[in-house]
């Protein structure tokens, strides 16, 4: 969780070490945000997941040879439509909670936020088991 509007790409290789940490993972979808040489090669090199799925994006260059690095010209190559195809389950999440349980907080501080945010994915949670009952 940050503060305010920003870019979620400064989270990603400590969210990816902290996930891999907890659990094994073998697949890691991302959207474009993500794309970067340096977290493909974390995530696989130094979190041992197997496949990273994240869309090339040239933002607005293009360059001749195609995109620079390894994994990145992998991605460009082979670029797994069907498995990227996936995300919506996460995105739906993000979408469902913040239309039933407000997009913003209400709490001034950071650590009452965090508690907030916490209690937000509790109570969605709980509100998917009672539909389920």
């Amino acid at each position: 969780m940050t503060r305010g509007p920003s870019n979620d790409s400064p989270q990603f290789v400590p969210a990816v070490r902290q996930a891999t940490d907890l659990v094994g993972l073998d697949g890691l979808l991302c959207d474009g945000a993500y794309d970067s040489e340096a977290n493909h090669r974390v995530a696989r090199e130094e979190c041992g997941v197997r496949c990273t799925v994240i869309p090339v994006n040239f933002r607005g260059h293009r360059p001749p040879g195609g995109p620079s690095g390894r994994y990145r010209r992998q991605m460009h190559r082979r670029f797994p439509r069907r498995r990227y195809g996936q995300r919506w389950q996460g995105e739906s999440v993000f979408s469902r909670m913040k239309r039933r349980l407000g997009s913003t907080l209400r709490a001034r501080s950071v650590a009452a936020q965090e508690r907030e945010c916490l209690l937000k994915v509790l109570t969605h949670n709980l509100m998917l088991l009672g539909a389920a009952a």
